[in-house]
């Protein structure tokens, strides 16, 4: 599953941000036209870096944030998702990234140890849960790039992300020309809408970063 852009601004700072939805895929709720609604939603979570968090600056001198005096760049790419949805009372989702990272001082070898954070997100709002750790990239004498991979993994209580069979079958029921709730689109009934929301979960994987550094990547 593709990484998306996804709102965070409650995992790391005030930030404002704004997800962007891209085309419809398993984990969705599509319009098929001619018959209403069709669910193709799974359980699965979707994936993303929030906005901001999926690069990091690090500074020679801390108060000095011009770019002469950058010390490392690291950015957070090819996020990939595994979830088994299959069995059991949780939906395991394992989460794989890569970590690219450049310096401007090349002489020595060296290691850079840098802090990231997983979190589950419901409704786009609800943080269920977070769990920061590290990653280490190690620069050869000489090297100004280098990378690393890690994964991380993330449990979501099934029953809560599956949604109830009555608020199914009133998204999924098939509608004929001519009925009186043909042309209604029931994700506009609030209660449809918010059952939705409620099973709707995220994980969500970026750098842990401080305030300094969320508004120095807002404002770049």
């Amino acid at each position: 599953m593709n990484a998306r852009r996804l709102t965070a601004t409650i995992l790391c700072s005030a930030v404002a941000v704004t997800a962007l939805s891209g085309c419809a895929k398993k984990g969705e709720i599509v319009v098929d036209s001619g018959v209403g609604i069709t669910a193709v939603r799974s359980t699965c979570p979707a994936v993303g870096i929030p906005e901001y968090t999926g690069d990091i600056t690090l500074f020679r001198a801390p108060n000095d944030r011009t770019a002469a005096n950058i010390d490392v760049v690291a950015a957070m790419t090819n996020v990939r998702t595994q979830c088994n949805e299959q069995s059991g009372d949780k939906v395991f989702a394992k989460v794989d990234f890569d970590i690219l990272a450049r310096r401007n001082d090349t002489q020595g070898a060296r290691q850079v140890t840098l802090p990231y954070f997983v979190s589950v997100l419901q409704g786009g709002t609800a943080v269920i849960s977070k769990r920061v750790g590290q990653v280490t990239v190690n620069f050869a004498d000489g090297q100004d790039r280098a990378q690393a991979h890690t994964t991380a993994s993330a449990y979501i209580d099934r029953a809560a992300a599956t949604l109830p069979a009555d608020i199914r079958e009133r998204i999924t029921r098939k509608r004929k020309a001519g009925d009186t709730d043909a042309a209604v689109d029931p994700l506009s009934d609030p209660t449809v809408k918010a059952a939705v929301a409620r099973s709707s979960f995220e994980v969500l994987v970026g750098f842990q970063l401080d305030e300094k550094q969320l508004a120095y990547n807002a404002t770049r």
